[in-house]
């Protein structure tokens, strides 16, 4: 139980540790209870497995199921919710972030697992190597899901080496050896395996929620200049907000800008993505309408009040249900780190700059022209930045350019010259990428003047900015339209260090001094090149293929036994009958003796298997004492009390006869 338990508990990164005690307890304790009442009451032993699995499924329906029972009692709301946690909940899980919310819909399958994995555990017993392969095989599914390393595997592996070891306390010799082995490749596993990023099954492409079809908020940026007094939502927070966002356009193939499909239900919490130190903030939102999209900000910590998809590498969420106003408590973390020598960043390396579809010609020589052919750095980027914000106009009044594509792009770069911020940040994000600058299109309203209470945005406020990658930072939102846009939102601590790191670039007149170039960065050293999860899993796939080996060699052995017997032909066939009634009488229970005749084996039988062991042995004293040898009648008149025997023992109870398939002996 408490292997089994152990190996349950490892799901603690998924769901958080403190969800799943009382579900694994409630399972392993039930458990517990069936064992002991069929040691108390051995006419219960053939139903062991029965009941530990009704009780086990009952105490989990008590703990994580009671909304839907009834005076304490299962209702089919309930059946159905059990039947969704074998179906469906490891599905969801892995379609959210982790750690996942601590909802019973989500967590369901790791308590029926360890249930599983104990009832096959307890029936394996008298093979104390076998039966903690069932915790085994769930120890490494958990691993597969997230897997630890470094000194948390070793302590794992330390743990589970004690309590394996416990199964063999009446051979104490075996137990000191098992434990002091796995304490040792635990060891050598964590000081020489290279572990690199933890493996998860969480990243198969298969777990992702596909993005639904929804109006593109780039589209509507000109219609709500249009109409600039029309609130569109409101908030309170005392936190200094600058922006909201509602989605992040990181494709483009030349005529539309698409977001990425790298949805996920929001689980309990996001930590921060930057290496930077950053603080917590909230606010209150409530949003009219029924846009799918929802205002967020760059680094989304929780959301409370509604259940939304998010793209993490964005920060956007999404409602694909809505139908109405909705009201949600949103969390995120704001870089308040050491900010200061981000002007001298680079750009992040590990990120391609993005699509461009077929570049008009005259537009790759602006953006040379534009960033005087320096190598892409974040000063590459302020400059460009400040290129658009002096040489381009903000467009006002009633007709508004419209459209993103690059024939309006072009018109706008180099005819034109006036746009709103669609055509802006559109502008920008295709120039970086030009220069190899990593670049993405934001779409949300700026933050009006902080007032005491509560503030309303309105679609004045709307805007579409470029953000851009630092390495060591993450994206940087930038503001090529400048003071034109009449922004006036409380800067965050990253919008006022960018805001010095501006003041600090050279005339328009002047070339922007390349950086020294990076140190290259020193080879690896040696080391196996696989990580502890890849390791796990190539591991448990191994052992959980032996495990169905095993538990189907069995049958399949007898099977073919079965069939060589039935070839034979004379004394061997009756002999090979005489084998095969003996065996299926031990594998029922029956005590046999290797001097056993037929004759003996009737007298400690009984019942209507003692006429056709009667017939078994006159065929086989014919067979063996005659002198004449066994005709085929005799062979099949041998073969026919087999199967009266196999007829008769096939009435037994159903625990009985899966057990009897199965004995290994």
């Amino acid at each position: 139980m408490l292997a089994t338990a152990v190996a349950g508990l490892l799901f603690a990164p998924v769901f958080g540790f403190w969800s799943l005690v009382a579900p694994v307890a409630a399972v392993a304790v039930a458990c517990y209870v069936v064992v002991e009442l069929c040691v108390r009451f051995p006419a219960l032993r053939p139903w062991r497995p029965v009941l530990a699995l009704v009780v086990g499924l009952f105490a989990l329906t008590e703990v994580s199921l009671s909304h839907t029972t009834r005076g304490g009692l299962p209702t089919m709301d309930s059946l159905r919710a059990l039947l969704a946690g074998v179906t469906d909940s490891w599905q969801l899980a892995l379609q959210s972030t982790w750690p996942v919310r601590p909802d019973a819909e989500l967590l369901l399958f790791v308590p029926m697992l360890v249930l599983f994995a104990a009832m096959v555990g307890i029936e394996l017993l008298r093979w104390p190597a076998v039966a903690v392969l069932p915790s085994l095989v769930l120890l490494l599914l958990s691993q597969a899901f997230v897997a630890v390393s470094g000194t948390v595997a070793t302590l794992v592996a330390l743990g589970y080496a004690a309590v394996v070891a416990g199964l063999f306390y009446t051979r104490a010799r075996t137990a000191v050896v098992l434990t002091v082995v796995l304490s040792v490749v635990a060891g050598l596993a964590t000081l020489t395996v290279h572990t690199g990023p933890a493996y998860s099954v969480q990243r198969s492409q298969s777990a992702q929620v596909a993005l639904p079809r929804t109006v593109n908020p780039l589209s509507e940026v000109a219609a709500r200049m249009a109409d600039p007094d029309t609130p569109v939502f409101s908030y309170t927070s005392d936190a200094p907000v600058d922006r909201w966002r509602l989605v992040v356009l990181d494709d483009f193939d030349g005529v539309t800008w698409t977001a990425s499909d790298q949805y996920r239900r929001l689980g309990a919490e996001i930590g921060p993505r930057t290496d930077v130190p950053a603080a917590s903030y909230s606010a209150r939102l409530t949003v009219p309408g029924d846009s799918q999209w929802v205002p967020s900000q760059a680094m989304p910590e929780s959301v409370t009040g509604i259940a939304p998809l998010i793209d993490q590498d964005t920060g956007t969420l999404l409602l694909p249900a809505r139908t109405g106003p909705v009201e949600y408590e949103l969390r995120w973390w704001e870089q308040n780190g050491d900010l200061e020598g981000i002007a001298d960043a680079a750009v992040a390396s590990d990120i391609e700059p993005g699509g461009l579809g077929a570049v008009p010609s005259g537009i790759a020589e602006l953006a040379r022209e534009a960033t005087g052919g320096a190598r892409p750095t974040v000063k590459t980027a302020l400059v460009l930045e400040q290129f658009l914000s002096r040489g381009y106009k903000f467009a006002t009044g009633d007709e508004l350019p419209t459209g993103s594509s690059w024939p309006q792009l072009r018109s706008f770069l180099l005819d034109t010259k006036r746009g709103t911020s669609e055509q802006f940040a559109a502008s920008y994000v295709v120039l970086a990428r030009i220069v190899g600058i990593p670049a993405r299109l934001a779409v949300g309203y700026r933050a009006p003047a902080g007032t005491d209470g509560r503030v309303v945005v309105r679609n004045e406020d709307v805007l579409a900015w470029p953000e851009i990658a630092v390495a060591g930072v993450g994206w940087v939102p930038l503001d090529p339209i400048g003071a034109a846009s009449g922004a006036d939102a409380a800067p965050s601590p990253l919008a006022e260090v960018m805001a010095k790191a501006r003041a600090q670039l050279p005339p328009p007149d002047q070339k922007l001094p390349d950086p020294p170039l990076p140190e290259a960065e020193p080879a690896p050293g040696p080391g196996f090149g696989v990580g502890v999860g890849t390791m796990a899993a190539w591991l448990g796939s191994g052992l959980l293929g032996l495990f169905v080996f095993v538990v189907l060699a069995i049958p399949v052995a007898k099977l073919v036994r079965t069939v060589r017997r039935r070839r034979f032909t004379g004394v061997r066939g009756v002999v090979g009958a005489w084998s095969e009634a003996r065996d299926l009488l031990r594998a029922h229970g029956t005590r046999v003796t290797p001097g056993m005749t037929p004759r003996d084996l009737a007298a400690v039988t009984g019942g209507s298997i003692v006429d056709s062991l009667h017939r078994l042995a006159v065929n086989l004293d014919i067979a063996l004492w005659s002198g004449k040898g066994a005709n085929e009648s005799t062979v099949a008149e041998s073969w026919s009390a087999v199967r009266e025997i196999r007829g008769t023992l096939a009435r037994r109870s159903l625990a009985a006869r899966i057990r009897a398939v199965f004995v290994i002996r």
